[in-house]
């Protein structure tokens, strides 16, 4: 048992309350707005931003969204695949590695985030609307922010970590 937590403590997985925060949030603020707006309702916050329902059954930017219902299933069991795929990747990593864990306990955390919006619903709950004037940025929410956010972060860590390898080989 000891043992056990010892490789917890020293692999990436200690860094896992931060998926579990990101996927509080954003349960949360889908229940929130699921509670207090009607569908495509509006809520200006800013003059920017404003809160708004939407339902997408598809991925991305309302991608496959029209298809026929098979890509509920076919996108929730994909991101159940990188939630394991993250999780054992997690599991291989040193908990010094801060960067890329908490770039994956991010994606993590957003992955899993979408999958139980597509388990309880067959959608995913989108709430977040920006805008500049009449141009409107796609609707998304607090799950698909940190998957973004947690591929920037592993983006930007590799470009470094290849820069100093770089010049550690020169």
């Amino acid at each position: 048992m000891l043992k056990r937590l010892q490789i917890l403590k020293a692999s990436g997985l200690v860094w896992l309350w931060i998926s579990v925060l990101v996927l509080i949030v954003d349960r949360y603020s889908k229940l929130w707005v699921m509670q207090h707006l009607g569908f495509h309702e509006t809520l200006p916050v800013l003059p920017f931003f404003n809160l708004t329902l939407a339902y997408n059954t598809g991925a991305a930017f309302s991608f496959l969204d029209s298809a026929s219902g098979w890509q509920g299933w076919f996108l929730g069991g994909l991101a159940l695949m990188v939630c394991l795929i993250v999780l054992v990747w997690l599991s291989t990593l040193s908990s010094r590695d801060s960067w890329i864990n908490i770039a994956l306990c991010l994606i993590l955390g957003g992955a899993f985030g979408n999958v139980c919006d597509r388990m309880l619903y067959g959608h995913v709950i989108d709430l977040l609307s920006f805008h500049w004037g009449d141009w409107y940025f796609a609707i998304f929410n607090i799950a698909d922010g940190a998957i973004c956010l947690g591929a920037f972060i592993m983006g930007c860590h590799w470009l470094i970590q290849g820069r100093r390898e770089k010049h550690d080989y020169l």
